[in-house]
């Protein structure tokens, strides 16, 4: 049976985002085996509705994408609403994996200001408070690391497999790092590695100063680096962005 205009994604977004809850409601509806299965590959394992809290934050992302997707950045609504979906997923389990370690800010109170102690008391709170942010840290450190073992399963790559296929001159590394930031950058590369899970190579070939062999020869760690543009995973960017 043909769908009517009324059953139209499209047309359910805008109506959404004018307000029309019934509308609202069955763009959610519609599309809630694509929030599970969004879900399940950041989460790694199978995500049930009405059981699983990654389900219900996967909903509740999939509604503030309807409420923020704005047609002119460029970007397809489900495109925007995965992203949404996989960075709520990524601060829900960052949270939860901070809470194993949450202490009282009263542990960090100067007690200078109510018990008069010297300079030394200070500086042992000083750095009682930096260690709690440090192990915060690396608590963080260790859940992107997890999230970001997950999206490479979806191209068929693995964590430790990253030391493998890794340029081994410094060069090479950088020039690999740029075409992965192009990609990101570009929606036409972004939206083809996502569909077809490889490298758009003969529009790559025409715009960058490396040849194909090498673009084939280097195409695993080309999309690890894509991986960690679009997905802004916030500190292996930032180890990226020093080499």
């Amino acid at each position: 049976m043909a769908m009517t205009r009324f059953q139209e994604p499209g047309f359910l977004l805008v109506r959404a985002q004018e307000g029309d809850e019934t509308c609202r409601n069955a763009l959610i509806k519609k599309f809630t085996p694509f929030i599970l299965r969004v879900a399940s590959n950041v989460s790694g394992r199978y995500v049930r509705l009405g059981s699983d809290d990654e389900a219900s934050i996967g909903l509740i992302a999939f509604n503030e994408a309807i409420n923020n997707f704005r047609e002119e950045k460029g970007v397809s609504f489900l495109s925007f609403a995965d992203t949404v979906i996989r960075r709520r997923l990524i601060d829900f389990f960052r949270k939860e994996s901070k809470a194993q370690k949450v202490l009282p800010l009263s542990t960090f109170d100067d007690p200078s200001d109510e018990s008069g102690e010297d300079a030394s008391n200070r500086l042992e709170v000083h750095q009682a408070q930096e260690t709690f942010r440090l192990e915060n840290e690396s608590s963080d450190r260790r859940a992107e690391i997890v999230q970001y073992d997950k999206l490479l399963r979806d191209y068929g790559l693995s964590f430790a497999e990253l030391v493998e296929v890794s340029p081994k001159h410094e060069d090479a590394r950088r020039r690999a790092i740029e075409v992965a930031r192009l990609i990101s950058e570009t929606k036409e590369y972004s939206d083809y590695l996502k569909l077809k899970g490889s490298l758009p190579l003969k529009a790559l070939e025409k715009e960058v100063d490396m040849s194909r062999k090498t673009l084939e020869r280097q195409r695993k760690y080309i999309i690890a680096v894509t991986i960690v543009f679009l997905e802004n995973l916030e500190y292996l960017k930032e180890y990226i962005n020093k080499v």
